[in-house]
């Protein structure tokens, strides 16, 4: 949901520090990595849903790893150590998808 509020209310958000790196880097970044997380999440759910190009989940599920690790860097970078628990728990279940995908249950026969 943060994705399409302005800047401005991110910042100040019920998380209160943890949003705080939004005020450290340039808004076109925020905007466009709220938008390579929605093409990530889809990227995950329609080629499975639809057959269409399976490939693309581990890809996605990829993608998503990699900002994610980014998000803990970034984490340690800024001392945020409550917020990086959950950016790790966010990155387990993309790893596991990732490496289900690309291996022994990958949707390519």
């Amino acid at each position: 949901m943060d994705r399409c509020r302005p800047l401005g209310r991110i910042v100040p958000s019920r998380w209160g520090r943890a949003q705080g790196w939004v005020k450290d880097v340039n808004p076109a970044f925020v905007r466009a990595l709220g938008a390579l997380e929605i093409l990530g999440a889809i990227g995950l759910i329609l080629p499975a849903v639809t057959g269409i190009a399976p490939i693309l989940v581990p890809l996605a599920a990829t993608g998503l790893a990699t900002i994610m690790v980014g998000a803990v860097i970034l984490r340690i970078r800024r001392h945020e150590a409550k917020a990086m628990l959950l950016d790790l728990f966010y990155l387990v279940p993309i790893v596991f998808v990732a490496i289900g995908r690309f291996g022994p249950e990958s949707f390519i026969s």
